[in-house]
C-alpha cells in the first residue's frame, strides 16, 4: 500500500520528469496578496503569472502546497468533524502551465499518472467537461481528449456551477475538466436509482480538477481569449490518499492515524471510525482535535499567533474549537501540546520546517490551553449570570450578551449554545450577529479577504502597459543614491490614470527607466527624496515607492513642489541620503539583532515581523517568556561587539535554493524568488535580504533596547535605537536624571533609595487615609447619609460616602454587609462629577434577588449603566447631582423585587 508520502512524492516526481520545475510550497500566509486571508489553493503563489504580471524562467511547475480554508466562500470548519473528507488543513498537488501545455496534454498526464503510476481501475474513473451555457460554448477539445482515453458514456457535462471556473466576477477564467472516482455500488444511495456523479450520495468522489484558463472576463461580462491559455489543475492529498489506501474516510489513511491513535490513549476513549448515521460524538471530537492540530501546528511555524485581530483570531478560533471538543472527551488538563511532536515526526520529512520550529509551537500551544482554562474560570461564572436572568425572564439569551461572553471573554459559541441547551434556553442569534457583525466593522476583522483592495494603474492602452512590464525592475541603490539622466517612462495621476504630464502642485505617479530608490519591503520603509529635471524646471518629491507588478518597473509616489515634468524628460533621481543612511544602519542591526537572539535564547526564535525606519528599528519573535535584564544586556553586548569590530557585510546573488541549504535564514514576510541576495556577516549572520545594508557593522556605530514586550501568545517586541538617535537618546535621559538629583538634593547613588522611600512613605500614608475614611463611614448611625429600611425579613442599606474611590467603596460595602444577617448595601459617591455605585447583597438572598439586575436598573438615574453578578454588581454615572434620589429609588426597587420574589415562591 502505497504511503502519503509515497503519493506525495511519485507525484512530484511523475511531472519533473515531464519537464516541470519542482517548486517548494508557499507558507500559508501569502505574501504581497491583501485579496486572501491564507493560502488556500494551489495557483495562489502564482496568481499574478497567470494574470501576466509576474515572469518565471520555467513555463511548468508542481507543487504540493499547504493550504488553509476557513474563509469566504473556502470555509470549511462547521464541516470538520462530521464530515470525512473536509479539513481546515491540507495539502493540494497541483500542476501548471504556464503557456505552454493545454488541454490536450494536460489531461493525458492526469490519465497517465492516475491509471499508470498509480495504478487505479481504469474502469472506475469518470470525467466532466464543460457543456456550455450563458454563450460559452461546449469545451469540444477536452472532451475529444477524453474520449481518446475513456468511452463516451463515462464523461458527463455540466454548467457553469461545476465546470467553469473563475477568479474574480472579472479577470482570467475558463472551462475546467474533473476526474472522479467510482467507489462501488454497495455505497448506500437513498435515490430510487443513483445519478452518477451528479448524485448527492458518495458512490463518486471528485479526486481531480483541470482548469483550463482559456478567457479574461471584461468588466461587461464578455470574454476574450488571453494570449497565453494557462492549466491549474490540482487535487486534495488527503482525499486522493483515502482512495489510493482504499479507506472511505480521509482520517483512516496515515496522515490522520497516528495522530488519532495518540488522541484515544491519552482521553482513554477508543476510535471507532462509524460513518453515516452510526456515527459517534466521540469521534467526531477526535477528528475536530486531529484536524485543528494540524493546522494550529503548521500556522504557528508559519508564523502566526493566536491573537485578537485578523490571522491569529482565526488561529485562536481554531485551537480553542479543539480544546473545547478536548473538554467533550473529559480532558481536564491541556494535552493539545503533545499532539505537536506526532504531527512534527509524520510530516516533517516534507516540511523540514516543522522541525526546527517544533519546541516554539508546543510552548505557543500550552500557554493558551491553559489561557483558556483561565478563560473558563472567569467566564463560566458570568455565563452562569446571563443564563439565570434569561430564565428569570423567560425571555432568549439576549445576542448581545452572548456576544460579550464570545468576544470580550472568549467563550466559544458552541460552549455557551451547549450550557443554554441543558437549561432548556433559546439563543438570540440574530442579535448575536449584528454585534458580531458591528464589531468586525470597527476592529477591521471583517475585512473582505476575497476582494481585492487595491486600485490597479489605468493604462491608456494594453501595448503600453505591456511595454512598461517589459522594462522590468532596474534598480541600482545598492550601490548608489542618485542617478543622472533617466527618461521618464510614464506617468499616473493621483487616481493612477496613465497621464502625459504633471504639473506644480499635484501628487501623482513616475516611472523611470531604473532607479535608486528602494521600495518598501521587508519591514524596510521606501526611500524618501527628489526627482528633477535638467536646470530643475520641473521638481517632485519623492514620498514612497511602489510597483506596477511583479518584476515591473518600480513607481515613485510623488507631489510636484516646482514645474512640471512630462513623459520622455530625463531626470536625476536623488534619495535622501541622510534617512537612507540611517535606514540601513538600522535594517544591518536589525540582522545582528536576529542572530544574537538566536544565539542566547535558542534556535527556536523566528522573525515574525519587522519595521524598519530611519529612526528606530521594530523586531519581533517567537519566543514565549518576558526577556530579563540580565538577557537584554547580554544581547546588547554581543551586538555592540560585532559592531565594535567592524566586521564586512558581504552580499552575494545565489539560487534560494542553495543559499537556504547553506543556512541562511528567510525573513517574515519577504517573497523570493528563483535567485536571491544573500546578506552575511561571517561567523555571525546569514539570511536572505533584498534591502540596502552597511558596508561594514561600525557603520551602525551602537545599539541600545529601548523596549521589550508581548504582543501575542508566543511573540515578543523590541524596540531599539542605532547610531546618533542614541546618543540622543541618552542625552534625553541624562537631563532627566540631572533634574531629578536637583529636585531630591540627594548624590546619584541614592535616587533610587529615596524615590523608593518616597514611594512607600505614599503609600503607606494613603492607607491610613483610606482606614481613616473607611472608619468614618462605618461609624456613621442612620443619618441623611445612611437609611436602613427591613423588607420581609431583609435590611436594605443605602449610604452615600464622600471622596471615595472604587476599593473603598468595595471594602465599606464588604464591612456593611458583615452587620447584616439577610441584607442588600447600596453605597454611592462622586468624584470628578462622576458617579461610582456598588450593589452588594448577602448570599442567602440569591434566587429572590439579583445585584446586577438592581445595578442595570438604578444605574439610568444617574445617567449611567451597570450590571455584575447575582451577589455583586458596579455601576457609574454622570450626573452626582442625582445621588440623593438615586438612593431613595433604589429602595423602592429592591422592596418592589422583594415582594415579586415573594409572590413566586
Amino acid at each position: 500500500m502505497m504511503t502519503s508520502g509515497d503519493v506525495r512524492h511519485s507525484f512530484i516526481e511523475f511531472f519533473k520528469r515531464h519537464d516541470h520545475r519542482d517548486v517548494p510550497s508557499s507558507p500559508l500566509v501569502p505574501i504581497d496578496d491583501p485579496t486572501l486571508l491564507f493560502t488556500n489553493a494551489g495557483m495562489n503563489q502564482f496568481k499574478d503569472v497567470f494574470l501576466g504580471k509576474e515572469r518565471r524562467n520555467y513555463s511548468r511547475a508542481v507543487t504540493s502546497q499547504k493550504c488553509m480554508r476557513v474563509s469566504g466562500k473556502h470555509n470549511d470548519l462547521d464541516s470538520v468533524g462530521p464530515s470525512l473528507r473536509h479539513h481546515t488543513f491540507f495539502e493540494m498537488l497541483g500542476n501548471f502551465s504556464f503557456g505552454d501545455y493545454f488541454k490536450s496534454d494536460a489531461i493525458p498526464f492526469a490519465w497517465q499518472l492516475l491509471t499508470q503510476t498509480w495504478r487505479l481501475p481504469a474502469d472506475r474513473l469518470y470525467a466532466t467537461v464543460f457543456g456550455g451555457e450563458s454563450g460559452i460554448p461546449r469545451d469540444d477539445e477536452a472532451y475529444d481528449a477524453w474520449k481518446k482515453l475513456i468511452p463516451k458514456e463515462r464523461i458527463s457535462e455540466f454548467g457553469s456551477d461545476d465546470n467553469f471556473w473563475a477568479m474574480g466576477t472579472s479577470g482570467p477564467c475558463g472551462r475546467c475538466s474533473e476526474v472522479h472516482y467510482f467507489r462501488g455500488n454497495d455505497i448506500p444511495c437513498t435515490e430510487p436509482k443513483c445519478l452518477g456523479i451528479g448524485c448527492r450520495c458518495n458512490r463518486f468522489i471528485e479526486i481531480w480538477n483541470n482548469v483550463f484558463m482559456e478567457f479574461d472576463r471584461q468588466s461587461d461580462g464578455t470574454l476574450e481569449h488571453l494570449s497565453m491559455p494557462s492549466v491549474d489543475t490540482g487535487m486534495g492529498l488527503e482525499r486522493i490518499v483515502a482512495v489510493l489506501q482504499e479507506k472511505s474516510s480521509n482520517y483512516d489513511t496515515d496522515l490522520f492515524t497516528s495522530l488519532i491513535t495518540k488522541i484515544s490513549e491519552l482521553t482513554n476513549i477508543s476510535y471507532t471510525g462509524r460513518t453515516g448515521n452510526t456515527q459517534i460524538l466521540s469521534d467526531i471530537s477526535m477528528r475536530v482535535i486531529a484536524d485543528h492540530m494540524r493546522a494550529t501546528t503548521f500556522l504557528i511555524t508559519d508564523g502566526i499567533s493566536p491573537s485578537n485581530e485578523w490571522r491569529g483570531y482565526v488561529l485562536r478560533k481554531i485551537m480553542r474549537r479543539a480544546m473545547r471538543h478536548g473538554k467533550k472527551l473529559m480532558m481536564t488538563e491541556p494535552f493539545l501540546h503533545t499532539l505537536v511532536d506526532v504531527i512534527v515526526n509524520d510530516m516533517s520529512d516534507a516540511y523540514p520546517e516543522l522541525t526546527e520550529a517544533r519546541a516554539s509551537v508546543v510552548e505557543i500551544v500550552r500557554g493558551e490551553e491553559e489561557r483558556f482554562d483561565a478563560v473558563l474560570n472567569d467566564g463560566l461564572p458570568r455565563l452562569e449570570t446571563v443564563l439565570g436572568l434569561a430564565a428569570s425572564d423567560g425571555k432568549p439569551v439576549p445576542g448581545k450578551e452572548i456576544f460579550r461572553l464570545y468576544d470580550t471573554h472568549g467563550l466559544p459559541l458552541d460552549f455557551i449554545e451547549d450550557l443554554a441547551r441543558e437549561k432548556h434556553l433559546s439563543l438570540d442569534h440574530g442579535g448575536f450577529e449584528l454585534a458580531m457583525k458591528a464589531q468586525r466593522k470597527q476592529s477591521g476583522r471583517g475585512i473582505a479577504f476575497e476582494t481585492k483592495n487595491e486600485r490597479d494603474f489605468e493604462y491608456s492602452s494594453e501595448s503600453s502597459r505591456r511595454e512598461l512590464f517589459e522594462t522590468g525592475d532596474l534598480f541600482e541603490g545598492y550601490t548608489i543614491t542618485h542617478v543622472t539622466n533617466v527618461p521618464i517612462l510614464a506617468l499616473f495621476d493621483q487616481k493612477r490614470r496613465h497621464v502625459l504630464q504633471l504639473q506644480e502642485g499635484e501628487s501623482g505617479y513616475i516611472v523611470l527607466e531604473r532607479t535608486p530608490f528602494y521600495q518598501e519591503a521587508g519591514g524596510q520603509v521606501s526611500d524618501s527624496g527628489q526627482i528633477y529635471s535638467v536646470n530643475e524646471q520641473g521638481v517632485a518629491s519623492v514620498k514612497a515607492v511602489t510597483r506596477l507588478g511583479p518584476d515591473s518597473p518600480r513607481v515613485h509616489q510623488v507631489l510636484l513642489t516646482t514645474g512640471r515634468l512630462e513623459i520622455r524628460d530625463f531626470v536625476t533621481a536623488e534619495v535622501n541620503a541622510d534617512l537612507r543612511n540611517a535606514t540601513r544602519r538600522n535594517h544591518t542591526a536589525t540582522h545582528l539583532l536576529h542572530a544574537a537572539l538566536r544565539k542566547i535564547l535558542g534556535a527556536h526564535v523566528k522573525q515574525a515581523g519587522s519595521l524598519v525606519v530611519p529612526d528606530r528599528l521594530r523586531f519581533d519573535f517567537t519566543h514565549s517568556a518576558p526577556l530579563s535584564h540580565e538577557q537584554q544586556n547580554e544581547i546588547e553586548n554581543l551586538i555592540n561587539k560585532q559592531i565594535h569590530t567592524n566586521s564586512p557585510v558581504h552580499t552575494e546573488i545565489r539560487s534560494t535554493k542553495d543559499a537556504i541549504s547553506a543556512g541562511a535564514m528567510a525573513l517574515f514576510g519577504e517573497k523570493y524568488g528563483e535567485r536571491v541576495r544573500v546578506v552575511s556577516i561571517v561567523g555571525f549572520s546569514v539570511e536572505l535580504c533584498a534591502g540596502t545594508h552597511c558596508e561594514a557593522t561600525g557603520d551602525i556605530g551602537s545599539l541600545l533596547i529601548v523596549q521589550e514586550t508581548g504582543i501575542a501568545a508566543g511573540i515578543r517586541r523590541i524596540e531599539a535605537l542605532t547610531g546618533t538617535e542614541v546618543v540622543r537618546y541618552f542625552q534625553t535621559r541624562r537631563t532627566i536624571f540631572d533634574r531629578l538629583i536637583k529636585t531630591l538634593n540627594v548624590k546619584e547613588d541614592q535616587v533610587y533609595d529615596t524615590v523608593h522611600n518616597l514611594q512607600s512613605s505614599m503609600k503607606r500614608l494613603t492607607r491610613e487615609i483610606s482606614n481613616l475614611k473607611l472608619k468614618a463611614a462605618t461609624d456613621q448611625s442612620d443619618s441623611d447619609f445612611r437609611k436602613v429600611v427591613n423588607v420581609k425579613g431583609v435590611s436594605i442599606v443605602t449610604q452615600q460616602v464622600v471622596d471615595f474611590e472604587k476599593p473603598e467603596l468595595r471594602e465599606l460595602a464588604d464591612s456593611l454587609k458583615s452587620t447584616v444577617p439577610s441584607g442588600v448595601i447600596l453605597l454611592a459617591t462622586a468624584n470628578d462629577n462622576k458617579v461610582a455605585l456598588i450593589v452588594s447583597i448577602t448570599k442567602n438572598l440569591a434566587g429572590r434577588l439579583h445585584a446586577g439586575q438592581i445595578a442595570k436598573e438604578i444605574a439610568p438615574i444617574v445617567g449611567g449603566t451597570g450590571g455584575g453578578r447575582f451577589d455583586f454588581a458596579e455601576a457609574g454615572g454622570k450626573e452626582p447631582q442625582k445621588i440623593t434620589e438615586l438612593l431613595k429609588r433604589s429602595q423602592e426597587v429592591v422592596t418592589r423585587m422583594l415582594v415579586t420574589s415573594e409572590r413566586v415562591r
